[in-house]
């Protein structure tokens, strides 16, 4: 092969060069070439006492290389999925994991690392450098460093399989959700879907070279037939193929079964939990986290249930009351909650989401977003047109201040075959100094949202708005940072349950009538969201928002438990927990064959195992710092800059808790989460 496009130095990603074939070459090249180098850092710290200049920036320096060359390659896995970037992708794991287990496990470099720690240059180090060696002699220890030789070598097996484990997780996953179709030749069963929907689905099916129209299992699909669909046993058969993906039951049983890649995934945690001296996954866990005992965890999560299950059940029992006088549902079926709580919902609010969608065209609410930011922070956007991109839909943007670039993103709203399902942002480039020039920090934002259709803008829901307002604040957090160290530049070095604060915090602009003034606008006539509506919008803001708890700390207790009771579970034992956390809190019925945890990415191919319980801790931080804003202005000049320079600024550069109290002045309440949550006064 000629040239690696991937080995070679661009300011962005060349994605218009980038094929599989460059992959294995261009990650063994540089890891090689790494190697080499660290073992002659090493062997200068061993010579001369080293200081910041010959260690940390130099290691930093080869890290960035590998992240900026590794980076485009895992995106494009997770946007524009094939068979041979895949093969690529998966070859690469191995020697990647294995590259980090040789790092965390080097006794030289660990050494030189507490040289440095104990020596001279010490006093010469500033807050966010001392956090850096802090994090790192943290990081051997946790990497088994002191380990004997032979549990060094398990804990690098362990890790390594994991790694694999998880992407054949993810890889099952999205191949189960692209396996199960529906085609419909006529409108016949779809009636109650609107015409929004019913595009969707019809583009589905002629892109596929049918006539008709073609249900899937992405989310844009999935969700207006569960929400809208009269048809009942249409309801129960989608929802039968969605909650059933990658398990033995449903349409598809056993074909990419999950089952047995959790229970490998979850005996190899608490082996190497052990082997690093923790008496569980979830002790382990929480060592990078907030959260100071998995004690507290739990007691957080219990407590909230405490608030939420009795009005959970209060709302359940008025939905079914409903259900049964007004839609003669003499019972209700998982299938039916979501239709039915959309037909009370519009019977007691006179408010749905096909009528707000209009006000939603996503050219608009980007540019609202955009305008929200810029009055937020005194930044501007400029879209980059000549930058490469990896698909049509995919547009870059530079973020100015001053007229002076400080960082860019690419935004990939819509759904399409090989894009894995969700939203989330990922970092592109991080910022640091490089070579006494400052690189920029570059993000990808993700969604996946319905697709525009012939001439129409894409009209999305206000869900969705709050959707891409929540992953640009993790963007924000990520693209406004001060740091010029990369392992605390941006969310790096953030404690994972403090990560979600920024991208929460975001959210609360969709609800604002200062916000949706920036962002809502008309698809024909660009008129605002008429003051009735938003009346409504607002008046309907709570609804089951009890019900909506409960379920997210279904999954939190759920993740944690799992990874602090369970050492080897089998299938089973893992179905039967889930089975206990919801006799505990779940208020919805659930179907015998509903297999939720084998689709469960978050904890299986994600960051979150033992930590989904994030979401949560960090809506706490992030419903404070919103009641700041609430007292001030929601555009309050003082209070955006506060946030921006206590918060978005600092990164990883300090204890999460210091930063908090630094924005807010005081420890964090749990009462602004309940009353922005609606959540009455236990």
């Amino acid at each position: 092969m000629s040239r690696n496009p991937l080995l070679e130095s661009h300011e962005l990603p060349p994605f218009d060069a980038i094929r599989p074939e460059h992959v294995v070459p261009a990650i063994e090249a540089l890891l090689a070439e790494n190697r080499t180098a660290i073992e002659d850092l090493v062997a200068n710290a061993e010579r001369d006492a080293p200081n910041w200049d010959s260690l940390a920036a130099p290691l930093e320096a080869l890290n960035d290389r590998l992240a900026r060359t590794w980076s485009p390659v895992s995106h494009l896995n997770g946007t524009m999925n094939n068979a041979a970037l895949r093969e690529a992708y998966q070859a690469c794991l191995g020697k990647l994991s294995d590259y980090s287990t040789w790092i965390g496990q080097h006794e030289g470099l660990f050494r030189a690392w507490q040289a440095l720690r104990d020596g001279p240059a010490w006093k010469t180090l500033d807050e966010g450098q001392r956090r850096t060696v802090e994090n790192a002699l943290r990081d051997f220890r946790l990497a088994g460093v002191d380990l004997p030789a032979e549990k060094k070598q398990r804990y690098g097996e362990i890790k390594s399989r994991l790694s694999e484990l998880s992407n054949t997780f993810s890889n099952q996953l999205l191949d189960a959700t692209q396996a199960w179709h529906l085609d419909l030749a006529d409108t016949t069963r779809l009636a109650g879907l609107p015409e929004s929907a019913l595009s969707s689905l019809r583009a589905n099916a002629e892109a596929k070279g049918l006539a008709g129209y073609r249900i899937t299992l992405d989310f844009p699909s999935f969700f207006p037939v569960m929400t809208y669909a009269e048809d009942r046993e249409l309801r129960r058969e989608v929802y039968t193929a969605f909650v059933t993906r990658a398990s033995d039951q449903g349409p598809n049983a056993g074909e990419h079964d999950n089952a047995p890649v959790m229970e490998e995934i979850l005996a190899l945690r608490h082996e190497l939990a052990e082997l690093l001296g923790f008496s569980d996954y979830a002790d382990y866990s929480l060592s990078t986290k907030m959260a100071e005992s998995p004690d507290q965890v739990v007691t957080f999560l219990e407590d909230l249930a405490a608030r939420a299950v009795p009005q959970a059940r209060d709302e359940y029992a008025e939905l079914a009351d409903f259900a049964r006088d007004e839609l003669g549902m003499a019972e209700l079926a998982p299938w039916d909650v979501g239709f039915a709580s959309e037909k009370l919902r519009e019977a007691r609010y006179a408010i749905s989401d096909e009528q707000l969608r209009p006000y939603f065209p996503a050219p608009r609410v980007v540019d609202g977003l955009f305008q929200v930011v810029e009055r937020l922070y005194g930044v501007t956007f400029v879209e980059d047109e000549a930058a490469p991109r990896y698909h049509p839909d995919v547009r870059y943007f530079r973020i100015l201040e001053h007229d002076t670039p400080i960082a860019g993103f690419y935004l990939d709203l819509y759904a399409r075959e090989g894009k894995r399902g969700g939203a989330w942002m990922d970092e592109c480039r991080v910022r640091r100094l490089e070579g006494g020039a400052v690189q920029l920090p570059v993000a990808y934002l993700t969604c996946n949202f319905t697709r525009p259709v012939g001439d129409t803008p894409a009209l999305l829901t206000h869900d969705e708005v709050t959707t891409l307002f929540h992953e640009f604040g993790h963007g924000l957090h990520h693209m406004l940072t001060r740091q010029t160290v990369a392992d605390i530049s941006g969310i790096n070095g953030v404690a994972w349950d403090a990560v979600e604060l920024p991208s929460q915090f975001m959210e609360n602009f969709c609800w604002e009538r200062e916000g949706l003034d920036l962002i809502a606008g008309h698809v024909e006539t660009d008129a605002p969201l008429p003051e009735a509506l938003f009346q409504k919008l607002i008046a309907a803001k709570n609804f089951q928002s009890a019900m909506g708890m409960v379920r997210q700390l279904e999954f939190s207790l759920f993740d944690f438990r799992l990874h602090r009771e369970l050492a080897a579970p089998r299938a089973a034992d893992i179905q039967a927990l889930l089975d206990a956390v919801r006799d505990a809190v779940a208020v919805i019925p659930r179907a015998d064959f509903n297999r939720f945890q084998n689709g469960f990415g978050h904890i299986f191919a994600g960051g979150y195992a033992a930590g989904y319980y994030s979401y949560k801790w960090a809506e706490v931080l992030s419903a404070d710092a919103w009641s700041a804003f609430e007292e001030a202005g929601i555009f309050d000049p003082e209070t955006g800059r506060r946030f921006r320079t206590e918060i978005l600024e600092r990164g990883g550069s300090r204890d999460a808790t210091a930063l908090f109290r630094a924005f807010r002045g005081r420890e964090p309440s749990i009462e602004p989460l309940l009353r922005h949550s609606g959540i009455r006064a236990a």
